[in-house]
């Protein structure tokens, strides 16, 4: 007489739920009642077409399901609204999605200890623009700003906020400008992302008092700053919505953007874009060009500008291993 197979039971579904952390091996997930959940996905999870080294981000609604061995397990993914997503690493072909479903993406940057790049800065906010986040700049550490600094910060300021871009002055130290950047993120769920060292646990903790994130030091040698975030969470603000936190970054490699579609994510090259000679125009070296004269003329600023460049080149590349693009002045 021929053996039965044994059938694997289908894990029970016992709801949906928000993930609010990722730990690498588990993802804590809260469900409607307010309770938390430790789950785990499934191997084959990993393969579905997912190109990404996390298939599941902090701000994903997903199922949860319940095993015969009495471990809940992450089975589906809803739809997301949006995501923030970002080459792994320099040299890497995969992507990393560093929170989905937000209302708001906040690049914490700094003047100095350490200084942020606008490069770092322009290449997060195109990033947003791509995958329709809202996006704000937070300059941290207003306190240690001289005089130089205070007229540099005024510069971003008058920039980014032209673009469309709020930029918030604060100080995690002192406390200055915290009011106002806490009735700023009320009722949203946040992004906050920048370099190691910008005081990204340092704002937490004084806009969520008792959170008592760890914070670290700067690097006397490379002005630097170390790693204290080792996973992404999110963590309630007092006053309604919530702040997804997420470990320090180096750099933000941007992932899938087409050569035709970079300016796009530029509001003031985009809008300049329009009086182009060629509906194609990469505003590199084209003739009738109008961003180029618009550079020149100040009314794109430079760094602005040489940040397209940077992810047009990485675009070009990826799209056909073509010869980068260069300043044409």
């Amino acid at each position: 007489m021929a053996s039965k197979k044994k059938t694997a039971t289908a894990p029970a579904v016992i709801g949906e739920g928000r993930v609010v952390k990722n730990t690498g091996s588990l993802y804590m997930v809260e469900m409607p009642d307010g309770h938390t959940t430790a789950c785990r996905i499934k191997g084959n999870f990993r393969i579905k077409g997912i190109r990404t080294t996390n298939p599941v981000a902090v701000g994903d609604l997903v199922t949860v399901a319940k095993a015969a061995d009495d471990a809940d397990y992450i089975t589906a993914i809803s739809p997301r609204r949006n995501y923030i997503i970002r080459r792994a690493s320099n040299l890497s072909k995969e992507s990393h999605i560093l929170a989905a479903n937000i209302d708001l993406a906040a690049i914490v940057a700094t003047l100095r200890e350490p200084a942020t790049t606008t490069i770092f800065i322009d290449r997060f906010l195109a990033t947003a623009e791509a995958y329709n986040v809202p996006a704000m700049m937070i300059l941290n550490k207003c306190d240690m700003w001289d005089d130089d600094d205070r007229e540099l910060a005024e510069a971003w300021r008058i920039l980014y906020s032209g673009i469309g871009y709020p930029v918030a002055f604060c100080s995690a130290r002192t406390g200055e400008g915290l009011e106002k950047l806490g009735g700023t993120l009320a009722g949203k769920t946040t992004l906050l992302a920048g370099n190691s060292g910008v005081g990204k646990s340092s704002l937490i903790n004084a806009l969520v008092p008792g959170s008592d994130l760890r914070t670290g030091h700067i690097s006397d040698i490379h002005h630097t700053g170390t790693h204290t975030t080792t996973f992404s969470e999110m963590i309630p603000l007092p006053g309604g919505g919530d702040i997804i936190d997420i470990p320090g970054v180096r750099g933000f490699g941007t992932i899938d953007f087409a050569p035709e579609e970079v300016g796009h994510f530029f509001p003031e090259i985009f809008k300049w874009s329009a009086q182009c000679r060629y509906g194609d125009c990469k505003h590199a070296d084209e003739p009738g060009c109008a961003v180029i004269p618009a550079v020149e003329d100040h009314y794109i600023s430079q760094s602005r500008y040489s940040s397209y460049l940077s992810i047009l080149d990485e675009a070009v590349e990826a799209a056909s291993g073509a010869d980068k693009y260069r300043k044409p002045f």
